[in-house]
């Protein structure tokens, strides 16, 4: 509806008309970003590493832009229900993804139909977590050592059961390197995330997994659950006396999963640079630094162009992975 009265609107030049109804440049809409809640889409359910870090952050976000930052958890399909929620969100910089290695690294060599596109789809903001991972089994497993893991595995060919956050998820594919690597026959057996994967685990319903550290310290602290080794170039920090996957025979077996923050594709290139500068100085905060490495976390931060050449490296590695194994979703 026109804020003229309609004789009056009628005698103004056509010049004048648009000018009154033509809605407020872009640029001043996003110089008072954000001026609503955000929401940040988890795409894996509460409990992992990715929650942790997803609730780290958004809690500091949250201060230094003046708005609540929602932590919204939408798990499902091997992360693609709530990355393909995103991707289909507003291009307005109030809904973001934590992206992980399965979401932007992983699914487009897995999913033959991929409701989204890693890449066309979002805008790459900030790595913010890369998160080891670490091979631990039930104790009732006769096996203390990932040599002595190896050595049973062959023993009882298609006996052992293995648990994973999912279908493709980078735990699965890390049990897959392993099985490769080895030339060992195990049973994967797939769950919706890290909390159902590690409470059936310490139930016995299965015997062991590649995890994250996060949901699996506590339990490693109590003994509930026994470490065998770390998946990565390193030993961590935390357990030092855990010994990587090199060490204990597997060379080349190394999972980490890792977290960035993306907007949707078309997303101001000023929210983009807002965000990234915010993100960018949460992610060099002492204390948070402190509580991640606590958690078994390694915080990151790097460019939007560092982070997108970070996830088409990530996407060559995996590529190469699933297509030595038998990872498939159709």
């Amino acid at each position: 509806m026109s804020i003229f009265p309609v004789k009056f609107a009628a005698a103004l030049p056509s010049a004048v008309l648009l000018f009154a109804v033509a809605p407020a440049p872009a640029s001043s809409q996003t110089e008072s970003y954000p001026t609503r809640p955000l929401r940040l889409i988890v795409p894996l359910p509460p409990g992992g590493g990715a929650d942790l870090v997803a609730r780290m952050v958004a809690e500091r976000l949250s201060k230094t832009v003046g708005q609540q930052v929602l932590v919204d958890n939408r798990a499902g399909g091997g992360t693609v229900i709530g990355a393909d929620l995103a991707a289909k969100s507003a291009p307005d910089g109030y809904t973001l993804l934590l992206g992980t290695a399965t979401t932007h690294a992983i699914n487009s060599s897995l999913v033959k139909k991929l409701p989204y596109d890693p890449i066309r789809d979002f805008a790459p903001i900030s790595l913010v977590a890369v998160l080891p991972q670490i091979v631990v089994a039930h104790p009732s497993l006769p096996a203390n050592t990932l040599p002595e893991l190896i050595a049973l595995a062959r023993q009882r060919p298609g006996e052992i059961l293995f648990a994973s956050t999912g279908n493709g998820s980078a735990n699965h594919l890390g049990a897959e390197m392993l099985k490769s690597v080895a030339k060992i026959n195990m049973v994967h057996v797939p769950y919706k995330g890290a909390g159902p994967s590690v409470t059936d685990l310490l139930a016995g319903q299965t015997q062991f997994m590649f995890t994250t550290i996060p949901p699996a310290l506590p339990h490693v602290k109590s003994n509930r659950l026994k470490a065998l080794a770390v998946a990565h170039s390193k030993r961590s920090a935390l357990l030092p006396q855990l010994p990587t996957t090199a060490e204990g025979g597997a060379p080349g077996v190394e999972a980490s999963s890792w977290n960035g923050i993306l907007a949707r594709a078309g997303t101001a290139q000023t929210i983009i640079t807002r965000l990234h500068t915010e993100l960018s100085a949460i992610m060099t905060q002492p204390e948070l630094r402190d509580r991640l490495a606590a958690a078994g976390v390694e915080p990151m931060s790097n460019t939007p162009d560092e982070f997108a050449k970070y996830i088409a490296s990530e996407t060559a590695r995996y590529a190469k992975i699933i297509a030595s194994s038998s990872a498939r979703i159709d």
